[in-house]
Order: C-alpha cells, then sequence, then structure tokens
C-alpha cells in the first residue's frame, strides 16, 4: 500500500469515529496505535528497575492511548502520534504512582542528591561537577556514579513534573514538554513562551556531555546503548548522566 493511500486510510478512519461515532473504525484506530504504546513503554523502561514489567507498562499506557483517542482534536494542528505520546506516557507514569514502586528510602536519597546540587548551583553560580557534587555528599566518584544508577527510577517522575500550571487540569506544562518539542496545545503556549527562555538558561549551564545525552535521547530517540556508543562510554554511564542532568533542570525549571 502507498504511503498516500495509507494516509487516506488512516484519515477515513478518523472522520468515520470522529464524525460517525463509528465503533468499528474506533477499534481499527486502537489497533493501529498499538504499536505507539508498546515504543513508548519500552523507552520508559530503560529508565527503571528489571523488576518493573514491561507488560504493565503497556497496560498502563493503553488507558493513556484511550484516553487520547477520545480527545483528540485534529484542528490543533498537532499529529495524533506527539498528542498520543504524551498522554500515553503520563498513563503509564500515573500508573507506577499508583503502585508506590520507588522505595521511600530511594526518594529519599533523591531529595538528598537535587538539595546539593542545588545549594552547589547557588554557591558555584554554575552547574556543579560530578566531583563537586560527590565531595558535598560524602561520597567517592564510584560511590556517587552508583547512586545515580539507583536513582534512575526516581528520576522518571522528576521529567513528568509540571514547569508551569495551566488552566485546564491535567494539561498542565511539564518539563517533559520543554525537553522535547511535544506540539504544545494553544493554552500552553502563552506558558511555553514564558518558560523556554528559562530552560534554554538551565540547558546552557549543563555539561557538554549533558546537553549531548539529552538531545540524543529526547531527539533523535537514541536509546541510552546507542548513546553510549556515540559517547564510547558503558550504558550505565549515560544512564547516570542522565539522571544528574533531569535532576539538575528540575531544580532549576520548579
Amino acid at each position: 500500500m502507498s504511503l498516500q493511500r495509507e494516509q487516506n486510510r488512516i484519515e477515513e478512519l478518523w472522520r468515520r469515529y470522529k464524525e460517525d461515532d463509528d465503533a468499528q473504525a474506533r477499534e481499527q484506530l486502537i489497533e493501529e496505535y498499538i504499536p505507539l504504546v508498546k515504543y513508548v513503554a519500552g523507552r520508559l523502561a530503560m529508565n527503571l528497575p528489571s523488576s518493573v514489567d514491561v507488560g504493565d507498562l503497556e497496560s498502563f499506557g493503553f488507558f493513556g492511548l484511550l484516553d487520547a483517542l477520545e480527545k483528540y482534536d485534529a484542528d490543533r494542528n498537532t499529529k495524533f502520534e506527539t498528542y498520543a505520546t504524551t498522554r500515553v506516557r503520563g498513563a503509564i507514569i500515573d500508573g507506577l504512582r499508583s503502585l508506590d514502586w520507588v522505595p521511600r528510602s530511594t526518594r529519599s536519597k533523591a531529595r538528598l542528591v537535587e538539595s546539593q546540587i542545588y545549594e552547589l548551583t547557588n554557591d558555584l553560580g554554575r552547574t556543579p561537577t560530578n566531583e563537586e557534587v560527590a565531595a558535598a555528599l560524602g561520597l567517592d566518584l564510584d560511590e556517587y556514579y552508583g547512586l545515580l544508577s539507583e536513582l534512575k527510577g526516581a528520576n522518571l517522575f522528576s521529567l513528568d513534573e509540571a514547569a508551569a500550571a495551566t488552566e485546564q487540569p491535567g494539561d498542565n506544562l511539564r518539563i517533559l514538554d520543554l525537553v522535547v518539542d511535544q506540539g504544545l496545545l494553544p493554552d500552553q503556549q502563552v506558558v511555553e513562551r514564558e518558560s523556554v527562555e528559562e530552560l534554554a538558561a538551565a540547558i546552557d549551564q549543563l555539561s557538554e556531555r549533558e546537553q549531548l545525552v539529552l538531545a540524543l535521547y529526547y531527539h533523535e530517540d537514541l536509546t541510552l546503548r546507542e548513546i553510549g556508543h556515540v559517547l564510547n562510554v558503558s550504558e550505565s554511564r549515560v544512564s547516570q548522566i542522565h539522571t544528574k542532568a533531569i535532576m539538575t533542570l528540575r531544580n532549576r525549571l520548579t
């Protein structure tokens, strides 16, 4: 089937679903976008402990897909895949929150690291190096890297937190929306214009390696392993760089 014919087929399914309330068209659209749910779940799973079942993530994400199908408005000139990715990801995050799978001790450690990064940033007038954060925590560098690896799951919630509020509940502008070009909804664009300069300044103060990891992961859709090949470091080290970068951005944007 040619690309144009496939596009026409999808558009016809959307017309039947939205205009005619066609249940069969809705089921076909769900089937069409199930791979998107699997993709988002797989990406998130890379930042979670192996004990978290990918099937559970996909189940949570499926409800986000249903929500996206119901609320999507093509007149907003946003691709459905872009809109649905945000909803699916949010549903998975909410599902993980309901399980409360992150131990309290891990949350406490995450708050401690974020607090040290915040204090050092204020004292130094720049983003602290790994060596400086480790020293402030009373850890050697290997212990600090091990701590960052332990905190990679807690970091997932940091990225999903609101950077600024909008008028519509559930549509708050999140750090993720600023880091990734999500095609923001109209009521978010006003907030986005006020937030993007602050985000740009925060990213500019990250190290070059941290900036590169964020760009490759969120814009180029590379996996942590692929980024490791680019940087010639291990996958775990890429995860550690990513964790520190997101913690730093969270402190600056919230």
